[in-house]
């Protein structure tokens, strides 16, 4: 068993539905265990042409686990999870029922047609690094150091939309 990092998105139906949705399903595969989840913050939407504020705004989280599963196997899992709840690729970054990320996977570096780890923007992102904070405060990004001093870590770009952890172990 190996730790990862998970973020969670949604920004189209019952967002919140869908991240706690999307929490238990990964918890229920039978490699992986679910062992920490952030509160809910909530963003504007970025696309590729950047912020858009018009835009359904995100609720995100992020979430860590233990798998068994290397991350080429744990991707096709999360992917089965968004399409289960609605997903549909149709434009990169476009809105969304569903979005579910590795961003680290042990610290591991890869690069392949499908997997980046570190997840490459994640240094970058308020929505992840902001609710990522919250489970482990001494986290540290390959390449980059602690997510605690990132210059997102103070960012006013994502707000608390709900205060209690997404989860918690029943």
């Amino acid at each position: 068993m190996l730790p990862a990092v998970i973020a969670l998105g949604s920004n189209l139906g019952d967002r919140e539905e869908n991240l706690r949705a999307a929490v238990r399903d990964i918890d229920a595969l039978a490699d992986v265990t679910v062992t920490a989840a952030s509160a809910i913050v909530q963003s504007h939407a970025v696309k590729t042409t950047g912020t858009d504020a018009e835009a359904p705004a995100y609720l995100n989280a992020v979430m860590l686990v233990q798998s068994a599963l290397d991350p080429e196997d744990l991707l096709p899992e999360l992917n089965r999870i968004e399409a289960d709840h609605g997903r549909v690729r149709v434009e990169r970054w476009g809105d969304r029922t569903l979005d579910l990320d590795i961003i680290d996977f042990a610290g591991l570096l890869r690069e392949t047609v499908d997997l980046t780890l570190p997840h490459p923007l994640a240094a970058k992102r308020a929505f992840v690094i902001v609710p990522w904070l919250q489970v482990d405060p001494d986290a540290e990004i390959r390449g980059h150091g602690r997510i605690d001093s990132l210059t997102v870590a103070f960012s006013d770009e994502v707000w608390l939309f709900e205060a209690a952890p997404l989860w918690t172990r029943p």
